[in-house]
């Protein structure tokens, strides 16, 4: 009902001149709305509509680079000093990683709810102890004693099972495996590395390559990239970013063939391509999980980084396949038989 002069409309305030003498002449008022209530103006209240002007959106802060550097430099001079002076002390930094790796994945997988809302359980003092006992078996006893362990652990973890008397054996079961080979048993080949001729560069080079497939395929997918590889599981990784990736990581790995250890820059190129290719699927493999699992990071245990296996994603499937093909290679370059 339209308010007729000298009446009050029933939000209390008084009618509008204009309204009852459309005669007047004045310009109309800046903003319709009810006033607000008396007092003090110190913002819009928290929970109500969008103040005036334009409308401030929330920017993610992103990673935290100078936490992001720090995290990595404490990880990265021990694994140096380890891998050039006290091996016993890249051992002891891979252990710690592999624990933290394996307390990861476990805590996701019983995070998850299935029949009805019950929750997956996981022994994890088999893990923790087969995440110790493979790096120190790979690094002194080879494959075979690395293989050994992992056996051992599947079997810790068959026993941990029945102690602890857990309410879906089988489910537990398989998944303890799968993190036990995931995490600790596919890892652990960069100390079979270690062991190589030239062992220490042999897995300086390798890491460089895992990174300069991280570094050139980020750079080239951001100014080219179009095509992407496998949107379901990782929207941004695209075609151009993985050549990108190829075209990199094969200039490192020839440089380091020739510069390094003065062998046919073929091998260098073959190693670079194979990395590449393991690299990108354990990315893959890791996105798979996470979004099964729905989650973003595996944890944030790492400050500016997210979780342990959000860095070492990449090292899962490049370590075992930059072993075994530089076993063959070197081999096959110096006219000796093939033999692990």
């Amino acid at each position: 009902m339209r308010t007729g002069e000298g009446e009050q409309p029933q939000n209390g305030a008084p009618a509008d001149p204009q309204a009852a003498d459309p005669g007047m002449n004045r310009p109309p008022a800046a903003d319709s709305r009810p006033a607000p209530p008396a007092g003090p103006i110190t913002g819009p209240a928290e929970g109500t509509g969008p103040a005036e002007g334009p409308a401030k959106r929330h920017i993610s802060p992103g990673r935290n680079l100078p936490a992001a550097i720090t995290t990595g430099v404490v990880l990265l001079v021990p694994a140096l000093l380890g891998i050039f002076l006290v091996p016993p002390l890249l051992i002891a930094v891979w252990i710690v990683v592999l624990c933290m790796g394996v307390w990861e994945v476990a805590r996701a997988l019983e995070a998850q709810e299935f029949d009805g809302g019950r929750r997956l359980r996981i022994p994890k003092a088999p893990l923790y102890l087969g995440a110790a006992a493979m790096p120190v078996a790979a690094y002194w006893g080879g494959v075979e004693a690395l293989t050994l362990a992992l056996m051992v652990t599947c079997l810790a973890v068959v026993v941990g099972a029945a102690i602890t008397r857990v309410a879906d054996p089988g489910r537990s079961i398989l998944a303890s495996v799968f993190v036990a080979c995931w995490v600790p048993f596919l890892i652990s080949f960069a100390l079979l590395l270690l062991q190589s001729p030239q062992g220490e560069w042999r897995l300086v080079v390798v890491v460089l390559l895992v990174v300069a497939n991280d570094t050139f395929g980020y750079i080239s997918g951001v100014l080219f990239g179009k095509h992407p590889m496998a949107p379901k599981v990782s929207p941004k990784k695209s075609w151009e970013g993985f050549a990108g990736s190829m075209t990199g990581a094969a200039a490192v790995g020839m440089l380091a063939s020739w510069l390094i250890f003065q062998e046919p820059i073929y091998i260098g190129a073959l190693l670079a391509a194979a990395v590449v290719v393991a690299s990108t699927a354990g990315d893959f493999s890791e996105s798979m999980v996470k979004r099964e699992l729905g989650l973003k990071d595996m944890s944030h245990v790492l400050p500016g980084h997210g979780g342990v296996m959000d860095r070492l994603d990449s090292l899962v499937f490049a370590m075992p396949t930059a072993y075994f093909l530089i076993v063959a290679l070197t081999a096959e370059s110096a006219g000796l038989p093939l033999g692990l």
